[in-house]
């Protein structure tokens, strides 16, 4: 089945650019003007990305589109930005995006973060165990669901992910690049910088005392583990 990918951008140029990108390269595009119309399509089309523009016109803005899409739905979310300062691109990750993507961009560089977002969110077939519990974390693998102290954590497809990825592996370190080529790419494996924004957003939901993790511990300048009694 063609996956589905949802451009929201009031600029015909680029919304005509990734869809022919896109669509060469086997993708089913459609798109949306407003921020409003984006989040009816999201809930409706039920698309397998979202390409979201941080600027949109008469209406929510990029970032609240991401957050009132968060709170139905796990799709991937790639901001679509023409502002690439740090805090510009966290705030895009605080409200529960995946990716971000800097304008102008290259057709190579569209379909690497497209492609690379998908596989976040195509989850394998679980092997081994289908069910976790680490003290008050309880992970349902073949669910992707995720209880802390008995209430269910929502958690984006990237957040799960890098999740999963600890739990495979728990009470051992794990490595940035190991880390950072399982959740999100071979060509991301030197973006350290993405890893320790998604370990605070899980320490956010996950931990008692986010400032005083006890559950996902960093090794410093190595990598980080989920510690389980």
């Amino acid at each position: 089945m063609t996956e589905k990918i949802l451009v929201v951008d009031d600029e015909p140029r680029v919304v005509q650019l990734v869809r022919v990108v896109l669509e060469a390269v086997g993708y089913d595009v459609c798109a949306a003007v407003t921020g409003e119309s984006a989040i009816e399509m999201v809930a409706l089309e039920q698309p397998d990305l979202v390409l979201l523009d941080i600027r949109l016109p008469n209406g929510p803005d990029g970032y609240e589109v991401c957050e009132r899409i968060r709170e139905f739905s796990d799709v991937g979310v790639i901001m679509l930005t023409a502002k690439a300062l740090p805090e510009d691109v966290l705030r895009g990750f605080d409200m529960g995006a995946d990716d971000y993507l800097t304008k102008p961009f290259n057709a190579k560089e569209l379909v690497a973060r497209v492609n690379a977002v998908l596989r976040r969110t195509r989850y394998p077939e679980e092997r081994g165990e289908a069910m976790m519990v680490c003290g008050d974390l309880k992970i349902d693998f073949a669910r992707r669901a995720v209880h802390v102290r008995g209430e269910r954590v929502a958690l984006t497809p990237t957040e799960y992910a890098l999740l999963r990825q600890l739990a495979r592996n728990p009470n051992c370190v794990i490595t940035h690049p190991k880390l950072l080529t399982e959740v999100w790419g071979q060509e991301y494996r030197d973006d350290v910088d993405y890893l320790r924004a998604y370990v605070r957003y899980l320490r956010r939901k996950l931990e008692a005392d986010p400032s005083n993790p006890k559950r996902i511990l960093t090794s410093q300048g190595v990598g980080y583990m989920l510690a389980c009694p």
